[in-house]
């Protein structure tokens, strides 16, 4: 028989996958009786997991044993690529300033480079390789802390880059930047690589209003789907 903790990391975890992805609108409700009976598990896991999911800021415990999804809202993205931006500027200046491992940055450039190539390719895999290629950007400073609160700002922002990163132009115009942001890093131009960075972020903040309107559209959409059934 599973523990109960390892039933509860499940439980949030699956849960933490569809806030992400906006397939919960800002204002549905969980209630641990319903999540009991969709997981098939007693109240205890679904309590942890509740409980984890409040810790991480994705929902917010309301009256009478209910929780509410907490979907980030135009300013709180906003403010979220701000963030982003900081961590970003530092990740590229450290790797600039300090050099980066040959075979990780050949690697990624030659990546970017067959995707350029090979245009239009698989554009539903983009977003994922975009937010792969900064997350590995700053892993590659060797700092944890730095590429994790990265990582936790990039989960927030997918359903951004999924409404973003669509159109071949778009794509090339990524390709194009992150080859940049290496080539700046390799040839330890800390300035270019500040800059380079930052036209790459601001390019996907545009599109913040667009891809809050898009997971709206969506996350309801699912919940009629849902309701008819």
């Amino acid at each position: 028989m599973r523990k109960t903790s390892a039933l509860s990391t499940d439980i949030y975890a699956a849960l933490k996958e569809r806030i992400i992805r906006w397939d919960y609108s800002p204002d549905h409700r969980f209630t641990e009786e319903g999540l009991c009976v969709e997981f098939g598990v007693s109240r205890s896991p679904v309590r942890e997991a509740l409980h984890m999911l409040v810790e991480n800021g994705l929902v917010t415990k309301e009256p009478y044993r209910s929780f509410k999804v907490r979907q980030p809202d135009l300013e709180e993205i906003h403010n979220l690529y701000d963030v982003r931006l900081a961590l970003e500027l530092f990740t590229v200046e450290w790797l600039a300033f300090n050099g980066m491992a040959e075979a990780e940055w050949q690697q990624l450039k030659e990546a970017w480079q067959d995707i350029l190539n090979n245009l239009p390719g698989d554009i539903a895999e983009i977003a994922k390789k975009d937010e792969a290629f900064h997350e590995k950007l700053a892993i590659c400073t060797g700092n944890q802390a730095l590429s994790q609160y990265l990582h936790n700002i990039d989960e927030r922002l997918h359903f951004v880059r999924l409404t973003d990163i669509t159109t071949l132009e778009r794509i090339r115009t990524t390709c194009e930047e992150h080859l940049n942001i290496l080539e700046c890093i390799q040839q330890k131009k800390v300035d270019c690589a500040r800059l380079a960075v930052q036209r790459n972020i601001e390019s996907g903040r545009q599109n913040v209003a667009e891809g809050i309107k898009n997971a709206l559209a969506r996350s309801y959409q699912i919940r009629s789907h849902i309701d008819v059934r």
